[in-house]
């Protein structure tokens, strides 16, 4: 019986599989390239259009978007973008736009809006240094943001996008709602990018988020020269008692294992917080790719698939899925229980592909605590979710709350302010984890400590990874399909491909 080591929060609990359960891992990191020389060969040759030096030429303005690295999730010592935004920097330089004519957007979307230590965390030392133009963080609440013609309905984007002569998109293929087209809406207003959903992560059909990122891009385009350029990243690689997970099943018994696993578990969670962030890997690219934004992203994304998916032939009666300590944005947080909700129904279970991964009516099990914490003053607006009416499974409610909280003045002044995330966050957070609400028959939370707020969000609480098992076999059958998901990273699933 495979002993299983899931990251729940800032624990490690180790569980008994089942003989007949499917463990699914990523496959270990790919190849690294060159980022420097392969961001040069892809802006002079373009999967599709003109290349950057003739979409620049007479140019005496530009603009490079960049996206946080809030995904993939995970702590790692040097992110690939930021020699990616160096290389495009010093290219436009070359072609005549100085960095002093040079504007960096930092588009964050509904997120916090990045701090000057997270802005300089996003390029290199040697880039901080060179350049002298101005840098901007997009405010989705901005009333100054510029209205552009557009198909409907009505989208305001930020005026660094318009106010220049050519824009250049730096992002990395993660999913159709982040990277590419995507990061130009991230710097659209609140309400356009409120709807920015999907049903799957990796498909662009059926995706309004992906519709209106398209939309955005094509907007753009009529009014300016419009580059992108996407990087494929490789899972990460991490070194001593981690060295070779999740990748290798002999990595994950030394972990479950190893001895420093028991004094870690009895350590203060201050303490397991500090070692968690300081075990940082290291991520490289595979590739970088660019031209048109949504051409570039749609073939990295691609690829990305290819290089850091699993497969399995037939979707599961029940899966069982670590919810880890942190949030999907930066700054890196402990999650509220919506949040570590959306970890696992609307990340981990939205990067799915050809089908979904959990049979109809079928389990998610998720792990972690899910303890009532709200880390101020980042996490504030989601408090409105676990008042005294729970609001998250009623729609009438639901409904009622948004609408007071798109019009709390003070609500969005400290977003604006940098403190908080924008008050329609949750609600996309809560709205993204619809598709795997309507598809499952129930969620289990394993471990929980708080069951007054499981009960809130319309899940179950149970005490443990075994008592959930024995609960989904006898409402799916003995012989149920029972999988293990080991994350992070997370990573793409295909399904229904006939192998295994």
């Amino acid at each position: 019986m495979p002993r299983l080591p899931l990251l729940s929060g800032t624990r490690i609990v180790v569980a008994s599989a089942p003989a007949d359960a499917r463990i699914l891992r990523p496959p270990p990191p790919g190849r690294a390239t060159d980022i420097e020389a392969a961001t040069r060969e892809a802006l002079r040759f373009p999967l599709d259009g003109e290349p950057l030096e003739k979409l620049a030429a007479g140019a005496t303005r530009a603009t490079i978007v960049v996206e946080p690295p809030s995904l993939p999730i995970g702590s790692v010592l040097a992110d690939p973008r930021r020699q990616a935004i160096a290389v495009v920097s010093e290219t436009l330089a070359e072609l005549g736009v100085p960095t002093h004519s040079q504007t960096l957007l930092v588009a964050a979307g509904l997120a916090r809006r990045a701090s000057r230590p997270e802005i300089a965390a996003l390029v290199t030392p040697e880039f901080r240094r060179r350049f002298h133009g101005r840098v901007a963080v997009h405010d989705a609440a901005d009333p100054a943001l510029a209205g552009v013609p557009a198909e409907a309905p009505r989208v305001r984007l930020a005026r660094e996008l318009v106010d220049t002569d050519v824009v250049v998109v730096v992002s990395a293929a993660e999913t159709v709602l982040h990277g590419g087209p995507a990061t130009l809406l991230a710097a659209a207003d609140a309400e356009t990018q409120r709807r920015a959903t999907a049903g799957s992560l990796l498909e662009t059909r059926g995706s309004e988020g992906w519709r209106l990122a398209s939309l955005v891009e094509r907007t753009l385009a009529a009014l300016l020269p419009l580059f992108g350029v996407s990087l494929v990243l490789n899972h990460p690689q991490f070194t001593g008692l981690l060295r070779g997970y999740p990748y290798e099943p002999a990595a994950a018994e030394r972990v479950a294992r190893s001895p420093l696993r028991l004094a870690f578990s009895a350590a203060p969670e201050a303490v397991r917080l500090s070692v968690l962030r300081s075990l940082r890997g290291t991520r490289t690219a595979s590739a970088v790719l660019a031209g048109p934004p949504s051409v570039a992203h749609a073939e990295a994304l691609l690829r990305a698939i290819e290089l850091r998916g699993a497969t399995l032939d037939e979707p599961f009666d029940a899966l069982v899925v670590g919810i880890p300590g942190t949030t999907p944005f930066l700054p890196r947080e402990k999650p509220n229980p919506l949040l570590a909700a959306h970890l696992g129904l609307a990340h981990a279970l939205g990067l799915w592909r050809d089908a979904f991964p959990i049979a109809d009516g079928g389990i998610v099990i998720l792990v972690h605590r899910f303890r009532r914490v709200f880390a101020r003053p980042t996490q504030q607006p989601y408090h409105v979710f676990f008042r005294a009416d729970p609001i998250a499974r009623d729609p009438q409610l639901l409904a009622a709350a948004e609408e007071a909280v798109a019009v709390d003045a003070r609500a969005i002044e400290e977003y604006r302010a940098g403190s908080t995330v924008h008050p329609l966050l949750p609600f996309r957070d809560w709205e993204s984890c619809r598709p795997a609400l309507d598809r499952v028959g129930a969620v289990y939370v394993a471990g929980a400590r708080d069951a007054a707020v499981v009960r809130q969000l319309g899940f179950v609480p149970i005490g443990g990874i075994g008592g959930a098992l024995q609960m989904a076999r006898g409402h799916r059958g003995h012989d149920a399909r029972i999988g293990f998901l080991l994350v992070p990273p997370y990573f793409p699933l295909r399904v229904g491909s006939g192998e295994t």
